[in-house]
């Protein structure tokens, strides 16, 4: 199936954290229900993640500036060029 294994360090639990909690989130928004194909489950989830995760999901934290990943990614752009 074209899978590989995770190569995280034995016994840190913060290699995965970012995805762990990505998955948790995805599937607290669109659960885990069953999709009548993979064409149909894949633009589900693109629609999730281009729609909430990236556009109005606000990183919680003071040093991204409470800005959504996209305004984060944007305002880096913008720096880089300057």
């Amino acid at each position: 199936m074209g899978l590989r294994q995770s190569c995280g360090r034995t016994g840190s639990c913060f290699d995965s954290a970012a995805a762990e909690s990505f998955r948790a989130l995805l599937k607290e928004e669109i659960g885990s229900r069953t999709w009548p194909g993979r064409a149909t489950a894949r633009a589900d989830v693109f629609t999730f993640i281009e729609t909430f995760y990236n556009r109005r999901r606000l990183r919680k934290h003071k040093i991204f500036g409470y800005l959504t990943p996209a305004e984060t990614r944007q305002r880096h752009q913008h720096a880089l060029a300057a």
